[in-house]
């Protein structure tokens, strides 16, 4: 008997999950537009979206799951992440990991980023088109994880940060992203989008993380880029551009990029010219401590090493200076380079380094949101929006460190994270 109960009790409670309509009250609700922490708040969904929010009572039958006193807020978002990549993917150890790997990977990091309130992410950098497989079997509900945005391989240049730099020239390694020429580059274009990306993904400068170049070097030319962007835009898709240096960060703007991912060198005159055009910029302030820290016993290579202890500390002095310039900033964390699921260890970097909690909330929803091109479905709890909830204890306005241990997580009206005491 008590098996069967047991039983039972396990099919209400995934019958409760699944469950695309209801109720949730909150005892507290965080406003992101406002920046107001509302009481008492009752949430109601349908079909997975939201249809009212405030104090009025719930249609009769329907009992509102109840998270106490805890702080409600919308599901977050990151609009830079490597969910089919691992730190332990670092340096040479990478070499092993077939694409096939990297998919069950990403299944993994899917669920973690989800358990710690990602609800949304957009992932810039797959091979194989591993992250487009990741968010076919989400968007299909054969595996839990985070709406996603996806660029499949980036494109850059021959011996570039796109490119399979680790192997000596008799095994002719070349990434699948390598394209030189503008009209190469258009191919590649062409090619990601037939095979089904959201979004194109381009490598304008060197990296920290690959063998044989320097982050501030430009690499694609002003040309390149160009050629990119009127192809990707001309099939609706957006362009997100890595640039650490000077001028590639100047070229991917006045190229027409949607947003710059690192900016780790931009220019008092670049900030102003990416605010001009409406260009996101996108710092991911975060993973300095983490590479510094971690990063050899990871396997990064010792020039990566070198390589961020020159740019970190300059990357989160550019980040300050566009935010007090007024900056298009969306909350990008470059997961993947450090463990998945410690994505909001950003907050506080943000915070420290000159926004306020709200402002740093606001970058990792309704600014990601706007960058995705989804500020009608994501980044909010309002009618008409996915039933995206997470809550946690205490007030992230006063301490966004809370923001780390999410407590409960509901995705389009489904819990993904049942409410846990820790």
């Amino acid at each position: 008997m008590r098996f069967f109960l047991v039983a039972a009790l396990g099919c209400l409670a995934a019958a409760a999950q699944a469950a695309p309509s209801g109720a949730v009250h909150c005892g507290k609700l965080l406003d992101v537009r406002s920046g107001r922490i509302l009481t008492d708040q009752t949430i109601l969904f349908e079909d997975g979206r939201v249809t009212a929010v405030g104090q009025a009572p719930p249609p009769p039958g329907v009992v509102p799951l109840d998270l106490g006193g805890l702080t409600c807020l919308p599901g977050l978002i990151d609009v830079h992440v490597h969910l089919t990549s691992d730190p332990s993917h670092a340096g040479y150890s990478g070499l092993g990991v077939s694409m096939p790997r990297s998919t069950v990977t990403g299944v993994k990091n899917a669920r973690i980023t989800l358990q710690a309130g990602f609800t949304t992410v957009r992932n810039v950098g797959a091979s194989g088109f591993t992250d487009v497989a990741l968010r076919d079997g989400i968007n299909a509900g054969d595996i839990d994880g985070p709406r996603m945005q996806v660029s499949g391989p980036p494109l850059g240049i021959t011996g570039g940060h796109a490119d399979d730099n680790l192997l000596p020239w008799e095994y002719h390694a070349t990434a699948q992203g390598v394209a030189d020429g503008p009209w190469a580059a258009r191919a590649k274009v062409r090619e990601n989008a037939k095979y089904g990306v959201d979004l194109i993904k381009i490598m304008a400068s060197g990296g920290v993380m690959s063998k044989g170049d320097q982050p501030g070097a430009e690499q694609y030319s002003l040309e390149e880029m160009q050629a990119v962007v009127t192809e990707a835009h001309m099939m609706g898709r957006k362009v997100a551009a890595h640039a650490h240096g000077t001028q590639a960060i100047h070229d991917a703007i006045v190229a027409g990029v949607d947003s710059v991912e690192h900016a780790s060198l931009i220019s008092d005159a670049d900030i102003q010219l990416a605010k001009e055009r409406g260009t996101y910029l996108v710092f991911d302030i975060y993973n300095d401590d983490y590479i510094l820290g971690s990063g050899l016993k990871a396997g990064m290579l010792q020039e990566t090493i070198d390589k961020e202890k020159t740019i970190g500390r300059r990357q989160r002095e550019s980040f300050r200076r566009a935010h007090a310039a007024g900056s298009y900033l969306a909350f990008g964390t470059d997961a993947g380079v450090y463990p998945h699921g410690d994505n909001a260890k950003q907050f506080a970097k943000m915070v420290e380094w000159g926004m306020t909690p709200i402002e740093a909330i606001r970058a990792a929803t309704l600014e990601g949101a706007k960058l995705m091109g989804w500020q009608d479905r994501v980044g909010a709890l309002q009618p008409g929006y996915y039933a995206d909830v997470i809550a946690v204890q205490g007030d992230p306005t006063q301490d966004v460190r809370v923001l780390e241990h999410v407590r409960f997580v509901m995705q389009g009206g489904a819990v993904k994270r049942p409410l846990t005491t820790d």
